[in-house]
């Protein structure tokens, strides 16, 4: 790294547990990011401050006035622009040293499992049951390490899936099918916006800690934040023998 690189990474460099070599290794990265709305706000914003190498980004939507209230990667200038478009810029304005990958679109499964495949974490910020099932799926598959946030209302959790590790859970072994019948979206419930920030940026924290092999992931927890009574609860995740997608490795 040069004089430049050293110094904006400073205070990272400075934790021994991450020094020149931890942060050469952020460097070196790739994070696939699924939703650049309230979650993937954070989450792409504190990667790209970090200095991991390279934020593949995929979301299909535009912004939105409604966006505005909590989606804080995104301006009232960014109103009709695709999403990825508007964060490729912003992240680029934060970092110009990072490498952005952005598609503006839903990958098909095919690309969507090349895109699994070819990263070193990949955060689930979407808002839809389908997509959580089918990246857990794909991650299980190529063995990428997982991280789930997910944020209404007052309420909001993060846990952390090692498909690398054959007697860890998924996210399978949480919620079935009959989830989607359940989901609740921001639309229908709404959230505060504070809170899709503080689940971001730990999904941010787990993501740096997966890609520098530090500290303990919340693998096999479910961490639980209730804002209106600022209270966490961790919940202990067993795999289920009976999982559609990891229990036959039982």
């Amino acid at each position: 790294m040069n004089d430049d690189q050293l110094l904006r990474y400073s205070r990272q460099i400075m934790l021994p547990q991450v020094d020149i070599k931890g942060q050469q290794r952020l460097r070196d990265a790739r994070a696939l990011i699924i939703g650049l709305g309230g979650l993937g706000s954070p989450v792409a914003m504190y990667l790209a401050a970090a200095g991991v190498g390279t934020l593949v980004l995929v979301d299909d939507d535009v912004v939105d006035v409604s966006n505005l209230q909590r989606q804080v990667l995104h301006r009232e200038s960014d109103i009709g622009r695709p999403k990825v478009d508007s964060a490729r810029d912003h992240l680029k304005a934060i970092n110009p040293e990072v490498g952005v990958i952005h598609y503006p679109r839903r990958l098909e499964e095919a690309e969507l499992r090349a895109e699994v495949a070819a990263a070193d974490v990949v955060l689930d910020c979407s808002d839809n049951f389908p997509t959580r099932f089918l990246l857990n799926e794909l991650c299980a598959q190529e063995f990428t390490a997982l991280v789930s946030g997910a944020a209404i209302r007052f309420e909001g959790q993060v846990a952390v899936y090692h498909h690398e590790n054959i007697d860890a859970p998924c996210y399978r072994c949480l919620y079935r099918d009959d989830a989607e019948e359940q989901a609740a979206t921001c639309s229908e419930n709404g959230v505060i916006a504070p809170l899709v920030g503080i689940i971001g940026s730990v999904q941010a924290l787990e993501a740096l800690k997966v890609l520098l092999r530090i500290g303990e992931t919340l693998g096999g927890r479910l961490l639980l934040l209730d804002g209106l009574s600022m209270e966490w609860r961790t919940m202990k995740l067993r795999k289920d023998t009976e999982c559609p997608v990891c229990g036959c490795n039982e």
